[in-house]
C-alpha cells in the first residue's frame, strides 16, 4: 500500500513540473507574439485616428483579406467556432490561421472596421498552442490541454488579466464543465504571457474605476440586478443579430470578395453619415469614457450595428471588445435612468455583457476584480450572475455546448 502510495506521489511530481514548464514554455512564446499583435493593433489604431483618409479603404482592404485567406487555402468564415470545436474533438488547426488571423486583424483596424482582438486571440493563441501539441505529444489527448494554454495566454498577454484568461478558457468549451487537468497549465501559461507581455512593452489599458462612487445597500443589489436584465436582454439581442447577420450576409451575396467589399463600404458610409469615428477600430476611448460616466444614450446599438456589419461581412478581429463597449455605454445609460452612479453602471454593464455573450459568470466575476478591483464586487457578482441565467442558451459561439439546460431537467 505503502509502495503504491510512494509511486503515486511521484507520478504527480513529474505531472507537476511537466505541466509547469510546458505551460510556461508556452506562455514565453505567445507573451511574446501577444506583445507584437497588441503592439501593431495599437499603432495602427493610432495610425487611423491620425490619418482620416484610411477609413475609405476599408473596402480595399475587406479585398486584400478575403485574397489573403484564399491563397492560404482558409475559409474566410473560419474563426473562434473552429477552435472551440478542435478543443473538445482534438481535431487538426490549421498553423496558418495564426498568421491570417494575425495580419487581418490588424488591417481590419487600421482601416477601421468594428472588432475587437480577442477573438485573435483566441485563434492565434489556440492555433500556435496546438502546433505545439503536435509537435509534442501527436499521439496525446494532451494536446487539447496545449490549445487551452495557447488561448490563454495569448487572452492574458493582450488583456493583463491571467486569471481571467486561464478560467474563460476553461470555462467557455463545455458551460458547466471545466476541464480539470487544464487548470495547472493555463494558469502557469497565462501568468507567464502577461508578465513576459510587460517586459516586450505590450500596452497596458488604463482600465480605473474611481472608488466610493455609492455605498453598497439594499437598493444597490437591486440596482445591479436591473443592470443585469438589461444585459440579459443586450447580449441575446447581440448574439442574434451576430448569427442572423452572418447568415443572411452569405445568402445574400455568396461571393466572399463581392460580400466583404460591400459590408466595408457600408461601414465606410455609415461613418461619414454619422460624422464621428467613435464606432470605428475597437472603441477603447468611449468604453473609458463611459466609465467615468459619459455616454451617448444610442451608441450601444449603434455600436452593435457597426460590429455586426463588419464581422458578418467577413472582416477579422473579435466580439468580447464591442461587447465591452456596448455594456459599458448600455449600463451607464440604464444606470443614469435608476438613479446608479453611471460610472459603476458602465463597469456593471461591462461584465454584465461579458457573462452574458459568452456565458463565462465565473470568468466574469474575476475579470471584474482584475480590471476594477473588489470594492464593488457584490455587485458585479449580481450582475454577472442575473446576465448568465436570463441569457439562456444563447452564445457567441455557435460551437460552445452546455452539458445541461440552464433551468435543470425537472424544469423544463
Amino acid at each position: 500500500m505503502f509502495k503504491k502510495q510512494f509511486h503515486s506521489f511521484f507520478a504527480y511530481l513529474w505531472a507537476f513540473f511537466r505541466w509547469m514548464l510546458t505551460g510556461m514554455l508556452i506562455g514565453v512564446l505567445l507573451g511574446v507574439v501577444g506583445a507584437v499583435f497588441a503592439i501593431c493593433v495599437e499603432k495602427a489604431t493610432h495610425l487611423r485616428t491620425h490619418h482620416d483618409f484610411l477609413v475609405w479603404l476599408l473596402p480595399v482592404g475587406g479585398l486584400l483579406i478575403a485574397l489573403m485567406y484564399r491563397l492560404m487555402k482558409l475559409p474566410l468564415s473560419i474563426g473562434t467556432d473552429e477552435i472551440i470545436k478542435t478543443v473538445r474533438t482534438q481535431g487538426h488547426v490549421p498553423l496558418l490561421m495564426a498568421p491570417a488571423i494575425f495580419l487581418s486583424t490588424t488591417l481590419t483596424h487600421l482601416l477601421g472596421g468594428s472588432a475587437g482582438r480577442e477573438g485573435a486571440a483566441l485563434q492565434l493563441g489556440g492555433s500556435i498552442g496546438a502546433w505545439v501539441g503536435d509537435l509534442t505529444h501527436p499521439k496525446s489527448d494532451s494536446r487539447r490541454i496545449f490549445e487551452l494554454c495557447g488561448m490563454a495566454a495569448l487572452f492574458s498577454a493582450l488583456f493583463g488579466t491571467p486569471v481571467t484568461a486561464a478560467v474563460f478558457v476553461l470555462e467557455i468549451i463545455e458551460v458547466g464543465r471545466i476541464n480539470s487537468r487544464a487548470f495547472l497549465p493555463c494558469f502557469a501559461s497565462s501568468v507567464t504571457a502577461s508578465l513576459i507581455a510587460k517586459l516586450v512593452g505590450a500596452p497596458e489599458e488604463p482600465w480605473n474605476l474611481a472608488s466610493g462612487l455609492q455605498s453598497i445597500g439594499a437598493v444597490s443589489y437591486l440596482e445591479a440586478a436591473v443592470v443585469g436584465i438589461a444585459c440579459a436582454a443586450m447580449a441575446i439581442v447581440f448574439c442574434v443579430a451576430m448569427h442572423m447577420g452572418g447568415k443572411y450576409f452569405k445568402k445574400l451575396i455568396k461571393n466572399d470578395y463581392v460580400r466583404i467589399f460591400v459590408g466595408g463600404a457600408v461601414v465606410v458610409a455609415l461613418s461619414m453619415l454619422l460624422k464621428t469615428r467613435d464606432y470605428n477600430g475597437g472603441g477603447m476611448q468611449v468604453i473609458f469614457d463611459a466609465l467615468n460616466g459619459k455616454a451617448d444614450a444610442w451608441a450601444f446599438l449603434l455600436k452593435l450595428l457597426f460590429t455586426m456589419i463588419t464581422l458578418c461581412s467577413g472582416f477579422k478581429g473579435g466580439e468580447i471588445v464591442p461587447s465591452f463597449f456596448i455594456g459599458a455605454t448600455m449600463g451607464c445609460t440604464v444606470a443614469g435612468l435608476i438613479g446608479m452612479s453611471p460610472a459603476l453602471g458602465a463597469a456593471l454593464g461591462l461584465i454584465g455583457m461579458f457573462s452574458g455573450v459568452t456565458n463565462a459568470p465565473i470568468a466574469a466575476i474575476i475579470m471584474s476584480v482584475e480590471l476594477f478591483g473588489a470594492e464593488y464586487l457584490p455587485l458585479f457578482g449580481i450582475v454577472a450572475a442575473v446576465a448568465f441565467m436570463l441569457s439562456g442558451h444563447f452564445s457567441l459561439y455557435h460551437a460552445q455546448m452546455f452539458t445541461e439546460p440552464q433551468l435543470g431537467h425537472e424544469e423544463n
